[in-house]
């Protein structure tokens, strides 16, 4: 079994029918872990199909900027995750230099609350902290300087391309804040269906090696094909990548 994991939004829909079912599949084409985003819900429930599939957290995205922060924490706790990651804030904080100094206070705000859990936290970029600029440059960027440098960074290869950026130069850049990559491809447009790692634009082979320490996480938000064979291609893809030496996993 590989380090791959997935993040299962990717399977929100195929849950939403039977999650074990669907989990047990996901171990079945080979992947190690999960990046769950709705533990606070069910996270008794979540933990037990998971150890039934075998499956690990390697974090947690979690609500975490507003009344459903308390809920959140307990959940990542209760499915065993030492990471937990803020999925996305509003794209007007990254509009000036005030609305970044902003997110960097209520983000290290919920980062001290973690840390009373236990758990590290983390930020995912969408397009928009990049795509939008702070004296010049990109606002993901700004807010990577003023957050406590506790804070991880979780950066999305797909939206840092769609937000106009070369993944491999924002991975240098950040440098080893960045602990987790969201793998994914496709057109890298805001409106385009994703498609299996390796089929789309992103340059996938160059942001893998700039980060190779990173945990990987395979995430399609939606799908121009079938999602679990998409998953299934993407794993096969990045293991292929792997034993044929080009990049590390």
């Amino acid at each position: 079994m590989s380090s791959l994991a997935v993040q299962l939004y990717s399977v929100r829909e195929q849950a939403a029918v039977d999650r074990r079912a669907v989990l047990r599949r996901i171990a079945d084409m080979g992947y190690g872990a999960v990046e769950p985003y709705d533990a606070h819900l069910d996270p008794e429930g979540l933990g037990d199909d998971l150890r039934e599939a075998g499956l690990s957290v390697c974090s947690v995205h979690a609500p975490l900027l507003d009344e459903r922060r308390a809920a959140a924490l307990a959940g990542a706790v209760a499915v065993g995750a030492e990471t937990v990651i803020v999925p996305a804030a509003p794209a007007e904080w990254f509009a000036d230099r005030e609305g970044v100094e902003l997110a960097a206070r209520t983000i290290g705000e919920a980062a001290r609350e973690a840390a009373d859990h236990g758990l590290r936290l983390g930020y995912h970029n969408h397009w928009w902290e990049l795509e939008q600029r702070v004296d010049g440059r990109p606002a993901l960027e700004v807010l990577a300087e003023l957050l406590d440098p506790s804070v991880l960074l979780e950066v999305d290869l797909y939206w840092a391309a769609t937000g106009g950026v070369d993944p491999s130069g924002l991975l240098t850049r950040l440098g080893d804040r960045v602990s987790h990559l969201h793998v994914k491809d496709g057109p890298a447009t805001q409106e385009g269906p994703m498609t299996a790692v390796g089929s789309g634009r992103v340059p996938i082979v160059d942001a893998l090696n700039t980060a190779p320490d990173a945990v990987r996480i395979v995430e399609l938000d939606h799908c121009a094909t079938d999602m679990l064979q998409a998953l299934a291609d993407s794993h096969a893809y990045l293991t292929g990548l792997a034993a044929a030496g080009r990049v590390s996993l």
